[in-house]
């Protein structure tokens, strides 16, 4: 059975008779976890491992995890620095922040690794203008060049462990006020004027960035639609002009700003249309059921298969982490960064 490109929820730690039955269909492909579904690490890892014996190849299994206030999984794991502080540590010591970044991509890959995660939606590259609160300290930095050189070196250790990189939010979330997870945000700059969003997706993609995932900000100079259901951004940009051949995931289509633009069913259609490789419906089952009563199993090109396929996680995953002598450092060097508090987010975002 091949990958669909759909990406589910389940409600709980374990699943339940309805789970198996919806991650049975062949339109879904991967499955998000969320703070719900985890209590601890033995506990996750058996129910990734669950989530793996159900269908051959394998879904795929993902969680946001890029550090600072979103972190789906705490209790057991290192409690990863905001994006933030290692732009400020760059700003101090060029050099040291690389490594750093390098090291602590590595170790939230191979922490999520150890429990069957194949993936994580980060690095986060929006640009930090002083306007989002929802992108706010998850921004590097200001500077798009700063913002490239860590998120390449994040990505690099992030590959280091085995695990694919997702850049967020394409083009750019951080410019708007509006958060796209409870209204819809426009930007109404110009294309010209969006290169230094997109300047650090390009240095990504020039060093084999794996995924995209598309912002619900819609930008009316390019297209009425947002970049996640917008094929000139999709298909036209991207894909087109930049080049991109990974993976690319629409941010959570139950979010507001994607819902302004027609039911589940028209989002699906949508994103698919704009050249989605991955559509994510989260916590809104009702929404899932409508899009699996629909669809059969050819949906999604064979490149799109292939281009989700590629997202699995490689190699081994580590045995005893914490004794590898890299793990301890970092750990400790984390351990001596400031501590941001958590962020409160309804589940679903990302």
């Amino acid at each position: 059975m091949s990958l669909g490109p759909l990406m589910v929820d389940i409600a709980g730690t374990e699943l339940s008779a309805e789970d198996v039955r919806v991650l049975s269909h062949p339109i879904v492909g991967s499955v998000l976890l969320f703070t719900r579904n985890y209590s601890n690490p033995r506990q996750a890892a058996a129910l990734t491992a669950a989530i793996r014996a159900l269908r051959t190849p394998h879904l795929l299994i993902a969680v946001d995890h890029e550090g600072g206030r979103v972190q789906r999984f705490r209790e057991g794991f290192t409690r990863l620095p905001a994006a933030r502080l290692l732009g400020r540590r760059f700003d101090e010591d060029r050099r040291d922040a690389l490594a750093l970044a390098q090291s602590v991509g590595w170790l939230m890959a191979s922490e999520l690794r150890a429990v069957g995660v194949d993936f994580s939606f980060a690095p986060c590259i929006d640009l930090d203008y002083g306007v989002s609160e929802i992108i706010g300290d998850r921004a590097f930095h200001s500077d798009p060049d700063t913002v490239a050189a860590l998120a390449v070196a994040t990505m690099t250790g992030m590959r280091e462990a085995g695990m694919a990189a997702i850049a967020k939010h394409f083009p750019g979330h951080g410019a708007v006020v509006a958060d796209s997870h409870i209204a819809l945000p426009v930007d109404r700059r110009e294309f010209v004027d969006l290169e230094a969003d997109i300047r650090p997706y390009r240095l990504l993609i020039d060093n084999n960035l794996p995924g995209i995932m598309a912002a619900h900000v819609v930008f009316p100079a390019m297209d009425a639609l947002p970049a996640s259901l917008s094929k000139r951004w999709i298909t036209g940009v991207l894909r087109g002009e930049m080049g991109f051949h990974g993976c690319v995931f629409a941010d959570d289509l139950t979010m507001a700003g994607a819902s302004a633009f027609g039911d589940a069913m028209a989002r699906v259609d949508l994103a698919l249309a704009a050249g989605c490789d991955v559509l994510p419906i989260c916590n809104d089952r009702h929404s899932v059921e409508l899009v699996l009563g629909r669809f059969g199993a050819n949906v999604g090109s064979a490149a799109s298969q292939a281009r989700l396929v590629r997202m699995r996680a490689r190699g081994e995953p580590p045995a005893d982490l914490r004794a590898d002598p890299h793990w301890q450092e970092t750990a400790a060097r984390i351990a001596g960064l400031s501590v941001i508090p958590p962020l409160v987010l309804t589940e679903g975002q990302s």
